[in-house]
């Protein structure tokens, strides 16, 4: 029940122009619709509320981390992407961009979007921008690989992409080539733990992956997306006991 409901979030998290559009309640990240009210909007958002194992999460010093994870495997490759513009962010979607081998099993690489600040912390601060990349293995089960950056140097890889950003909800552009890997650090240790959806609905069971090495992203190019949302990010939720593992990528 549990994979049917998340892959039916997944399908609501992909549907454009926005996702939900005309089948929930609004929602947003400031005022009367804000991340501390979501679950007041709409029935299928009370996991933003009442879910035990909800992202983001702190990963600050102050827990306790195991080691021992299995290296994540990437086999991204260039390929066409979409980028839209779905209320809440900016979504570049990718049909065919490759996988991503995590406890053993695939993930084929569907999106990624952007959050200001990061919504990953560590000790309660935030990196200037964040990159989410989902994924979705062959029953349904997502994983989503987060990209930290920090200023610092103009970002190549994601020039395409934010020097011509979809400035209105529901506008789209579409690029002939994007190559997903260029947006991975080459020092690729990262944070391991269980958790949800950071948008409603909130849906639990999501593996999350978080690299602990920022790349570099220009301020003119954080000015770019901030010009169109200021602020994105739902804040960090409590971790409840879960643990936070460390693992290294190929």
């Amino acid at each position: 029940m549990k994979t049917k409901m998340l892959a039916a979030a997944l399908c609501a998290l992909l549907a454009a122009p926005a996702a939900f559009a005309g089948r929930e309640a609004h929602w947003s990240y400031s005022g009367r619709t804000d991340a501390g009210r979501w679950a007041d909007l709409d029935k299928r958002f009370r996991d933003c509320r009442n879910g035990e194992a909800q992202s983001p999460v702190d990963l600050g010093g102050t827990q306790e981390k195991t080691a021992g994870l299995d290296a994540m495997g990437f086999a991204y490759g260039s390929g066409p992407a979409e980028l839209v513009n779905n209320g809440h962010t900016v979504q570049v979607n990718l049909p065919d961009a490759g996988t991503v081998r995590i406890d053993g099993t695939p993930y084929r690489l569907l999106q990624f979007h952007f959050h200001t600040p990061s919504e990953t912390t560590f000790d309660g601060k935030a990196y200037p921008l964040a990159a989410h990349l989902v994924h979705r293995n062959a029953e349904g089960r997502l994983a989503v690989v987060a990209v930290l950056f920090r200023l610092g140097m103009e970002n190549a890889a994601l020039r395409p992409v934010l020097s011509g950003l979809p400035a209105r909800k529901g506008e789209r552009r579409k690029l002939a080539a994007l190559d997903p890997s260029a947006l991975l650090p080459a020092a690729r240790g990262y944070y391991a733990y269980m958790g949800s959806l950071t948008t409603p609905p909130c849906s639990e069971g999501v593996r999350w992956r978080v690299f602990s090495t920022p790349l570099e992203i220009s301020a003119a190019q954080l000015a770019a997306f901030r010009a169109l949302y200021p602020m994105n990010a739902r804040p960090a939720q409590p971790l409840n006991g879960r643990a936070i593992r460390t693992g290294d990528a190929d």
